[in-house]
């Protein structure tokens, strides 16, 4: 199964992916641990996404499409997988859909982390870090930030929500709850057993 996971942050992408691709028998494939793998493996990507970010730039799209495509093309991926971060932006899922196409393969669901604003401030500006024996809040998680955060979220990402449901792709998850009522959820909305095996009828 080839799926695309969205969500805003603080939805728990990063906790659902991991163990929905483990319920699917597929890999959870993020765009942070390509981009870290092809810039400590020094690959040709790596190095040409090195000097954007050492300059404080994004990696244009091309480069980390094709980052993601090599992944996408490696052993563990060939009975699907479950991507987390990626695509960002309509441009991004147009290019995926070439790349699978390319692969001889299309997505067969995308899941959408429904989670209200609101909770999402909570989730995020109640995160804290020790520093010097003391509980301190990050700078990124002030509410003030996090809500600057998700705004950028609505203008480049949540279009996808879009993009996905006239493809007939979507299924939006309610968030909300426990971890794993928010797993059953989702593995509903695959039609998939918890062995990771498409569910009869």
């Amino acid at each position: 199964m080839r799926v695309v996971l969205l969500g805003p942050p603080g939805a728990g992408k990063g906790t659902q992916a991991q163990i929905i691709a483990g319920k699917l028998g597929v890999p959870a494939i993020s765009t942070g641990d390509i981009f870290r793998a092809n810039v400590s493996g020094q690959t040709e990507l790596g190095r040409q996404a090195k000097t954007y970010m050492d300059a404080g730039d994004l990696v244009p799209d091309e480069i980390t499409v094709a980052m993601v495509k090599d992944r996408l093309a490696e052993t563990d991926a060939k009975g699907g997988f479950l991507l987390d971060g990626f695509p960002r932006t309509i441009a991004q899922a147009e290019q995926l859909r070439e790349s699978l196409s390319d692969l001889g393969h299309g997505l067969d669901r995308v899941l959408e982390l429904i989670v209200d604003e609101e909770e999402l401030v909570r989730r995020l500006s109640g995160r804290r870090m020790l520093v010097d024996g003391q509980m301190v809040q990050r700078e990124d998680d002030k509410p003030e930030t996090v809500r600057h955060r998700l705004e950028v979220y609505r203008e480049q990402t949540a279009p996808l929500s879009g993009f996905y449901e006239s493809e007939g792709l979507l299924s939006r998850i309610d968030a909300i709850g426990e971890v794993d009522e928010v797993t059953a959820r989702a593995m509903e909305a695959l039609g998939a057993t918890d062995a990771g095996r498409p569910s009869e009828g």
